[in-house]
């Protein structure tokens, strides 16, 4: 496994399949940063049940879109312009979780409990990873991000306590998303994926990070009240 660390300046001398997985791992990054904000803002911003919620959301899409702004540097310091994703349409995400729409709390609050946590996941990959700009930016994207599921985590546990039709919509948006979260790592057998741990680029394989991920969630889904939903029913990657 490659330990160096590379930093900017080493970049080009690097073996060109280093290069090429850095420049996709930003690439899908950025548009994951980005992404989460262009899935709620149009609906959530205005219909937040409080102001205090409102102003969560605008926070929040805010911290996430200046993620983007530091993946999208880091991508454009090794030549790849992400600029295209600030304006694509969500059908064409990289990731299936970001094609589509929230226009419900629930399901607003369950992306922020489920999904986030994907995101801290992602980030996690990073950490004393072999490329130094790139581990530089995680202390404040990361504790961004652990305020993101914090609330999503609380809201969802809130909305479920309160019974009745509202726990219902909490489990409908649960059984969508989770499906959804154990489906963004990606392929359990994945070469890529062997790849980018090879280069010091990750620290995990798709399955033992999804593995890690529902034991750490299923236990919360559960406490809520709430029924984890079968995690192969529905899912485009095992």
């Amino acid at each position: 496994m490659f330990t160096d660390k590379i930093e900017l300046k080493d970049f080009e001398k690097m073996d060109p399949e280093y290069q090429e997985l850095l420049r996709r791992v930003l690439a899908i990054q950025a548009d994951c940063e980005i992404g989460g904000p262009h899935l709620y803002v149009e609906t959530m911003l205005p219909s937040a049940p409080t102001k205090v919620d409102q102003l969560v959301v605008a926070r929040t899409a805010a911290e996430e879109i200046d993620h983007y702004r530091k993946m999208a540097r880091l991508a454009g310091d090794i030549g790849v312009d992400v600029s295209y994703v600030l304006s694509r349409p969500n059908q064409e995400r990289y990731v299936e979780a970001f094609r589509g729409r929230i226009t419900t709390w629930e399901d607003y609050a369950v992306f922020g409990f489920l999904i986030d946590r994907i995101g801290r996941y992602q980030l996690e990959e990073f950490l004393d990873c072999s490329y130094a700009p790139l581990e530089r930016v995680l202390p404040v994207v990361m504790k961004e991000e652990e305020g993101h599921i914090d609330f999503g985590t609380t809201k969802t546990a809130e909305l479920a306590a309160s019974g009745g039709d509202s726990k219902a919509k909490v489990q409908r948006a649960v059984d969508y998303w989770y499906v959804k979260a154990l489906d963004m790592f990606g392929r359990s057998e994945s070469r890529r994926s062997e790849r980018y741990c090879y280069w010091g680029l990750k620290r995990r394989s798709n399955a033992q990070a999804r593995g890690e991920y529902m034991k750490e969630v299923n236990p919360l889904i559960e406490k809520m009240g709430l029924r984890v939903p079968d995690p192969n029913k529905g899912r485009l990657y095992l």
